[in-house]
């Protein structure tokens, strides 16, 4: 990995977590979360680009980048008594194809059928990936508790 490579993906992290941060804050969530949200997008949109960096294509990338963003959530909701909701729905606005869904309905619009329905396929694929991630991790078991004395 070449210097620019690595400030590229410095650079994307913290903007991975600026936009989750904002999202976060429009989507009302709690003070004290504010830094794990952002932590948790940043992780998922890093993971992302090193998948694409590495020649992986858009749907399995979004499925290895939501992978340890659910992670990520699952330990963030532990440790800050908090619904994973609140860290996963603000962590995969990154990853969420909202250009995909945006062409679909322009090509659409075009009468472009061929275009719209390319389109519309990789953006489900995309959803899908995502939505298999998320069911994956988030179907893990959790470690029992430690029962108090």
């Amino acid at each position: 990995m070449t210097g620019a490579q690595f400030f590229e993906l410095l650079r994307q992290f913290l903007l991975g977590g600026v936009g989750t941060l904002c999202f976060g804050m429009l989507f009302g969530i709690p003070r004290k979360c504010y830094l794990a949200c952002a932590a948790t997008g940043a992780v998922g949109w890093l993971a992302y680009e090193l998948a694409v960096m590495l020649g992986v294509g858009a749907v399995t990338a979004n499925l290895l980048a939501v992978i340890p963003l659910t992670l990520l959530a699952r330990l963030f909701a532990i440790w800050l008594k908090a619904p994973v909701t609140v860290f996963l729905l603000s962590g995969i606005f990154p990853l969420v194809p909202g250009a995909g869904i945006y062409y679909t309905a322009y090509y659409f619009i075009q009468n472009d059928n061929l275009q719209m329905a390319a389109t519309a396929a990789e953006t489900v694929k995309i959803a899908a990936a995502l939505a298999i991630g998320i069911s994956l991790v988030l179907g893990l078991p959790l470690p029992p508790r430690k029962k108090k004395p």
